[in-house]
């Protein structure tokens, strides 16, 4: 069952940024986070929401010389944006789909479930995604949520 609470966003990116970091000491992302982003939702699945966002643009950022990962927005909406790989926006629906993956595994590890995950979590809490990208010029995940009445 779905609990809901009042999440603080900010600080579970902030987490989950400092984890990616730890892992990867070597990589030096610079990373922006809107402090006092509060949402409504299961925190169990919002970790799961951002771990997937967050590492994702963690690991398409990798080829950047200068990587760059911001979590931004509000209560309504927010958004995870990188200036990684990106791809090409034509392909937006594969996105979802599981296993469907829109860059060779020799470019990028992965399995093509976690945005598929991503979407499921956002579905259950009656929110949306929708997505802006480009081939290399990064990617932006605008995530509404809607809070339980």
């Amino acid at each position: 069952t779905m609990i809901r609470a009042r999440v603080d966003l900010s600080a579970l990116a902030t987490e989950i940024l400092g984890e990616l970091a730890r892992i990867e000491p070597e990589r030096h992302v610079v990373t922006h986070v809107t402090p006092g982003i509060h949402v409504h939702a299961d925190i169990r699945l919002v970790r799961i929401l951002l771990e997937n966002l967050l590492g994702n643009a963690w690991k398409f950022t990798a080829k950047r010389e200068t990587p760059e990962i911001r979590l931004g927005g509000d209560a309504t909406t927010f958004f995870v944006r990188d200036n990684g790989a990106g791809f090409d926006p034509r392909f937006v629906d594969d996105l979802f789909v599981p296993f469907r993956r829109l860059h060779h595994a020799d470019e990028f590890a992965g399995t093509g479930v976690g945005l598929a995950t991503v979407h499921r979590i956002v579905r259950h809490h009656g929110g949306k995604i929708s997505v802006e990208a480009a081939p290399d010029q990064g990617a932006a995940f605008f995530v509404t949520l809607v809070p339980s009445e």
